[in-house]
């Protein structure tokens, strides 16, 4: 086995561990690390990025085993009628899981044939200024509070495609779907545990994807295995802390931040 590639392996999924569970888009900025830092192609980033996914969301599986067990269990007395009634949360993740997919494919489609066009500099700069948008949005719902608690296919829909978009390196997805459910009414609580619900077949949706893409990655089986099993062990270790973190810290500041020294590198290198 080559050595550097199991250590960055090792680093990678060590990074997704942790950064997934904040809204910082864990993405945007591995893919940062990986082209800066490494040297590695925009597109070859980007898919790392997204394949490692796939190890948090076996850990998410695991955390909210619970929550999932229920879910599934309600399934055999689900009925169209009742659809966002009765059984209103199963109904918003599945409606929300296939917008996020269809939405995802066409962003992900678009974002390759995009970072092939452009420099590594741009290529900085364009994730600097995703981070900084996400970070405005996040400051937007920051302290918006309600009581709701039943999702609708209007959610569903919002929240769906929202989700679809955090496939492109610096739309964080948990801080784009907890800002659009806290701005739709929902209280704190709710709005965290149905964005990570769904993150889980969103995850294993980049992932795949990302596995199935013909380009090269630069990533072979044993370093493959080792950044997923690394970001599954430290996910779960980490998820649950880390999610009480994030309701303490204005982590719409840290985007704005990073994205912005983003940009000013970006721009500094194309100078």
């Amino acid at each position: 086995m080559d050595g550097d590639a199991i250590r960055l392996a090792f680093v990678i999924g060590l990074l997704q561990g942790i950064f997934e569970w904040l809204p910082i888009s864990s993405e945007g900025n591995i893919s940062l690390y990986l082209a800066v830092v490494e040297g590695m192609p925009a597109s070859a980033a980007v898919r790392y990025s997204l394949l490692v996914h796939v190890g948090t969301a076996a850990a998410a599986t695991v955390y909210y085993r619970g929550t999932i067990g229920e879910l599934l269990g309600s399934v055999p007395g689900w009925s169209p009628a009742a659809a966002f009634d009765e059984h209103a949360e199963t109904s918003f993740l599945v409606a929300a899981s296939l917008v996020s997919a269809g939405v995802g494919v066409v962003a992900y489609l678009l974002l390759e044939a995009v970072i092939s066009t452009i420099s590594g500099a741009a290529f900085v700069g364009v994730i600097g200024a995703l981070l900084v948008i996400t970070g405005v949005v996040q400051r937007v719902a920051d302290g918006a509070l309600g009581s709701r608690i039943r999702p609708s296919m209007t959610d569903a829909v919002l929240v769906g495609s929202l989700q679809g978009l955090a496939i492109l390196p610096g739309v964080s997805r948990s801080g784009t779907t907890i800002s659009a459910l806290l701005l739709r009414g929902y209280d704190a609580t709710t709005a965290f545990r149905l964005s990570f619900l769904l993150s889980i077949p969103a995850a294993l949706g980049a992932g795949g994807l990302a596995a199935l893409d013909t380009g090269p990655t630069g990533v072979g089986p044993a370093a493959a295995a080792v950044a997923l099993v690394t970001s599954a062990i430290i996910g779960y270790a980490t998820i649950g802390g880390l999610l009480q973190i994030v309701r303490r810290i204005a982590f719409w500041a840290v985007c704005i931040a990073l994205g912005t020294l983003a940009m000013m590198g970006g721009l500094v290198a194309v100078i």
